[in-house]
């Protein structure tokens, strides 16, 4: 068993070198958009953690019931999801976490469903996985919505899963006078870090993305500038259609 954080905004040079030196060996951070920079992991920020010597696990979450928006959500999703990964480094045959952070009900789990299996189509060569509740665990691991899970302990009603990889039991704590969750973990993580030594190979065709597939994720990036209402989310939309060109071999515009 390991000891990990999660913490919703930035990890400093300093805070990495305290929680490594307090026995944690991984920290939990969030792949968003650039309109959600107050949480954002860069690509500075996962070089950092690395040197202090934790590794990193990817979530993507940009509102707290969004995966029960269904398919159309988990696309576009998905899709900001990849380009951020990219962007920061993060290999290929490593897993994002997508999260159902609410207390989802039965009624919702057709929607969380839906939104993950299109959400892991959009991720090319990385596994994905599913944070959220006991009943989300256990239903998305029975309907195979993805392959990893992160359970809370929040609306879990005192149950835990077998099927958790990682398990949050405590949140809105301090380390050190550090605001952060603390988790402990189980195998199959999926986690990751900069050092290309640690982390699985990709598999040769996974190297570069296929350009019919970055085409795909590009056209819902087109459909999110679309329907973006600022210029600097439309800015950011095009910054991510180009991280996405880029990993093709395409030209960017």
């Amino acid at each position: 068993m390991a000891k990990g954080i999660d913490k919703a905004t930035p990890v400093t040079a300093a805070q990495a070198k305290t929680l490594a030196a307090a026995g944690y060996t991984f920290a939990a951070r969030y792949l968003v958009p650039s309109s959600y920079a107050w949480k954002r992991m860069t690509a500075d920020e996962a070089k950092l953690i690395t040197a202090a010597g934790m590794r990193i696990v990817s979530v993507y979450e940009t509102t707290a019931n969004r995966a029960a928006s269904g398919a159309d959500a988990g696309r576009n999703d998905g899709a900001a999801a990849y380009a951020e990964a990219l962007a920061v480094g993060q290999p290929k045959g490593t897993v994002i976490y997508f999260a159902v952070d609410y207390d989802a009900q039965s009624k919702d789990f057709d929607a969380i469903e839906a939104y993950l299996k299109a959400a892991a189509k959009q991720v090319t060569g990385y596994e994905t996985g599913v944070y959220g509740s006991y009943a989300v665990i256990e239903e998305m691991a029975k309907r195979r919505a993805c392959a990893h899970f992160w359970q809370t302990y929040a609306w879990s009603r005192g149950k835990r899963s077998a099927k958790a990889n990682i398990f949050q039991y405590k949140i809105d704590t301090t380390v050190s006078g550090i605001a952060l969750d603390l988790n402990e973990s189980y195998g199959d993580e999926g986690w990751w870090d900069t050092n290309p030594s640690t982390n699985p190979e990709p598999d040769e065709e996974e190297i570069a993305m296929k350009p019919e597939d970055a085409e795909k994720i590009i056209k819902f990036l087109s459909a999110a500038w679309f329907a973006a209402t600022t210029k600097t989310d439309k800015a950011e939309f095009n910054r991510l259609a180009n991280e996405v060109r880029k990993a093709a071999g395409m030209p960017t515009e």
